[in-house]
């Protein structure tokens, strides 16, 4: 997942939560000193954060400090008498608020790695100053109306084509950020902006909070059967860590199913899991989201309507590939018959087996995992722990994911140990181009942590932008199961999929090279910028690439062949499952987001199981990938009515790799023209413009289906 930032003059993003780096203090510190480290840019290599003089106490007074700069730089360029000019207006836009986007980019990197209760107040605390710092530049009349001007005159000016689509995005920006209201109207969206900002994180530290208590407390180690004796030992240590000597822990991740549903053998264990995963957020307590997420719906609802929109799907749409929520549900129409279709063979196939056993039941969402993977295990003769041995964690980045990118773009990454990092557990590399010339900083920080958010994602650290003379510096957070101590970090084949993924989303940021940072790298729509990460997953499996990183930790011997074979033929297993949980969620997303001001929602509950049922998407054995108490990506992380974007690049990206199969696979030529086409290209083209230049014509969806094994291959 591409983590989306907040506030600058550049963007109008999302605000993550909180992290910490460095030493607690008592309170938040509202003065500015003048050893505060985000007063001027780091002198670390690539301008990077010196996280060995960041403090907890640092972050409220920069963020203010930087508003009040960022705000004087804002008037000046408003109150300008000038007759208004792309330099004097947009370049000078471009270069306003730089010390806050240094704080920003820090504070949001540290959201999913380090939290603490200082950080998790300042986050809501600043989040409604900084969308009123957002309000005062796009509602802002004087600006608008410069904006407006050089719009107007756009093609007397000759802009170069990236000039050119700057205008274009300030312009929308402004228009869909309520630039044409009243005077009155616009006080009223900056009151709403603000309790949609400040409830965001809060809702983000809820969360964080429910699945840190919701966690599943085991007191007696027969209900673990089936864990292999490291999971055990993790979940002992867990337990320990928590002042629970004793007992065993089961942490959640921030999705319905939980990874130890595969191999618990105790149905009772099971359910207890499922159920506390389902309901971490719905107790009735302080870090129940239901009241919060009702009031970030209604919010939505009444800022779209004031802006003129219909509901907030149709508002946030505008700017995507899709444009409408309409070819959205158009897309779901074509997925959502095939999917499902699957999932009653699939669960037909794992009743079979739960008879044969003489189970006595129909199959739960709880028993899915479980039996899937017997089921997985009689077609294709695998196990998953047959698998992990050959998955060793930092081999698979270096011999994998480092070595597919150097095979396909000629860049190269050597590790440095002496930056400063906020983590013992996080690693730094410098990334080489082609000639050898040093372009970028990549961080990895790859084990849970209880204070760390769930899920896995990339942003930046440090935007490129030839104007500011910045080079990249990107970050890839994922939640992996920490080894105990002396243990190697084993991981499955979903997990090696995910450091592609995410590290797919890095190249995207690696090979910016945009003249201004709001159109910089990943600053794309969202129905895009998973595009080049879910493509850069296929490698993963890439014959070239898997031979060259799936070997035994122990021995160094490469999986055996019909190993390799297996897991290839297991690989389009289960996908009606997998499927369908995604396009449950995304559905549920876009119903959230649809809601207009004269609906009420009164139950959280309610709603979530009508939206289910009118998209035929109520399967019992197949919940979806987020229930609405914890769906992160849509509350909090910038993806409402975006969670479908998943599933669309999905159709961009098997469409792009079906492109490079028929021009020969993993080669320098392909992958320099997927550079210089995709990846180098931020958002300084129309996006559907772009990807047709790069395939030849509009994206198809029949390479998706049949990559999901919904559809015959064609030959």
């Amino acid at each position: 997942m591409k983590i989306q930032s907040l506030t600058t003059a550049a963007t109008l993003l999302v605000i993550a939560s909180c992290g910490n780096m460095g030493k607690k203090t008592a309170e938040i510190n509202n003065s500015m000193s003048p050893n505060n480290p985000f007063s001027n840019a780091s002198t670390l290599p690539f301008q990077t954060a010196d996280f060995s003089k960041i403090k907890d106490a640092d972050f409220m007074p920069a963020f203010k400090e930087g508003i009040k700069q960022e705000m004087a730089e804002v008037d000046k360029i408003a109150d300008n008498a000038d007759a208004p000019t792309f330099d004097n207006t947009l370049v000078a836009l471009e270069k306003s608020g730089l010390m806050l986007r240094r704080v920003n980019n820090t504070f949001n990197l540290l959201s999913g790695a380090n939290t603490d209760s200082v950080l998790q107040k300042i986050s809501e605390d600043i989040a409604p100053k900084l969308a009123a710092a957002n309000d005062a530049i796009y509602l802002n009349s004087k600006l608008f109306k410069r904006v407006e001007a050089i719009y107007k005159q756009r093609e007397q000016l000759k802009l170069d084509a990236e000039s050119n689509r700057l205008v274009e995005y300030y312009y929308q920006h402004f228009i869909l950020s309520g630039a044409n209201l009243s005077d009155a109207d616009k006080e009223t969206l900056k009151k709403l902006n603000g309790e949609d900002a400040g409830l965001e994180a809060k809702y983000t530290n809820q969360l964080l909070a429910a699945g840190k208590s919701g966690a599943l407390v085991i007191s007696d180690k027969a209900e673990l059967d089936g864990l292999s004796e490291a999971e055990i030992e993790a979940a002992a240590t867990a337990a320990k860590n928590n002042k629970m000597p004793g007992k065993w822990l089961l942490t959640l991740k921030n999705t319905t199913q939980q990874p130890l549903l595969q191999s618990l053998k105790v149905r009772a264990t099971r359910q207890k899991l499922f159920e506390a995963s389902c309901n971490r957020a719905e107790k009735n307590d302080s870090n129940d989201t239901r009241a919060t997420i009702l009031r970030l719906a209604a919010l939505r609802a009444q800022k779209s309507k004031l802006i003129g929109f219909p509901n907030y799907a149709s508002l946030t749409l505008m700017d995507q590939m899709a444009k409408k929520p309409e070819a959205v549900q158009d897309f779901f129409d074509k997925l959502i018959p095939a999917a499902t279709a699957k999932v009653k063979m699939e669960t037909a196939d794992i009743q079979q087996v739960i008879d044969q056993q003489k189970g006595g039941f129909q199959v739960q969402p709880w028993d899915w995992e479980m039996y899937a993977e017997q089921v997985r295990k009689a077609k294709y003769d695998i196990d998953e722990n047959q698998v992990k041995p050959y998955f060793e964690l930092w081999n698979v980045l270096q011999n994998g994911v480092f070595y597919a990118a150097t095979q396909l773009y000629g860049i190269t990454f050597k590790e440095r140990k002496d930056l400063p990092v906020y983590n013992p557990e996080v690693k730094v590399f410098e990334v080489f181009d082609k000639d050898g010339s040093s372009m970028a900083l990549f961080y990895c920080d790859y084990y849970k942590r209880d204070n760390k958010n769930g899920g896995a994602w990339m942003s930046n650290l440090v935007d490129q932008s030839k104007l500011l003379g910045t080079k990249p510096v990107i970050y890839n957070i994922c939640n992996f199961a920490k080894p105990a101590d002396g243990q190697p970090a084993l991981i499955s084949f979903d997990d090696v999929t995910t450091m592609f993924h995410e590290f797919g989303h890095g190249l995207h940021g690696l090979f910016a090279d945009q003249q201004y940072v709001s159109l910089s790298g990943t600053a794309t729509a969202r129905d895009f910028v998973e595009f080049p990460s879910q493509f850069n997953e296929h490698w993963a499996s890439d014959p070239a690439v898997f031979k060259n990183y799936a070997k035994h930790f122990k021995t160094g011997e490469p999986m055996p062949q019909e190993l390799v074979d297996k897991l290839k033929k297991a690989a389009k297993f289960n996908q009606g499952y997998a499927l369908t949980e995604i396009i449950a969620a995304a559905a549920l997303d876009i119903q959230w987001h649809s809601i207009n001001t004269d609906q009420k929602i009164q139950s959280v509950d309610t709603f979530e199981k009508e939206a289910l049922h009118k998209t035929h998407l109520d399967i019992p054995q197949v919940p979806p990938r987020y229930h609405s108490t914890y769906f992160l990506h849509i509350w909090s992380n910038g993806y409402a009515a975006g969670y479908y974007a998943y599933l669309w690049t999905e159709m961009l990206d098997d469409d792009a790799f079906a492109w490079f199969k028929e021009h020969g696979g993993l080669t320098r030529e392909n992958g320099q023209r997927f550079r210089d086409m995709i990846l180098s290209r931020g958002n300084t083209v129309d996006l559907a413009t772009l990807y047709r230049n790069f395939r030849g014509s509009d994206p198809n969806i029949q390479p998706m289906l049949e990559n999901r094994g919904l559809v015959e291959t064609k030959n």
